[in-house]
């Protein structure tokens, strides 16, 4: 699993934005700035969709306040799916959309969660980070099950 002091990984992955899915390099995306980058199991989820998205638009303008250049929300979806759920979710331009869709980035980082038994196959744990100029700086990751380290309101009083 990655470490603090880590570099994040650099790889090709989409996206999701209102023209469509984009190819973006993690290296760039992440790789510039203060990051915050949270994972979600999967788009449109209970838990993904009620609590843990909608917080961290609700409250991007005091993640800003307080230095952060992006929040990045990564899940093993294709950019469509995240798109859709962006829309669903008015995410605007508060939360960009990280589309996995095979899951290569989420095993880069050693944080795969894999849900085959429940027929969801490889996805994500649910977590929250902070990425500094390409350097994961803080790494909360989630009990399965769980939702609090994770969350919007913990990530940005950590800061």
């Amino acid at each position: 699993m990655i470490k603090i002091g880590d570099k994040i990984p650099a790889m090709k992955l989409m996206l999701a934005t209102p023209e469509g899915p984009r190819e973006v390099d993690t290296a760039e995306l992440l790789g510039t700035g203060k990051v915050v980058l949270f994972a979600v199991p999967g788009a449109f989820t209970p838990t993904c969709s009620a609590k843990h998205l909608p917080g961290f638009v609700k409250l991007a303008p005091e993640f800003k306040a307080k230095g952060v250049d992006k929040i990045v929300c990564l899940s093993v979806n294709d950019a469509f799916v995240l798109g859709a759920w962006a829309k669903e979710q008015k995410a605007g331009e508060a939360v960009l959309m990280l589309a996995d869709g095979s899951a290569a980035f989420t095993k880069a980082l050693g944080l795969e969660l894999d849900l085959t038994a429940r027929g969801m196959g490889v996805r994500s744990q649910r977590f929250a980070a902070v990425i500094e100029n390409g350097v994961m700086k803080k790494l909360a990751v989630e009990e399965p099950g769980g939702f609090d380290v994770s969350r919007a309101e913990t990530v940005l009083a950590s800061l």
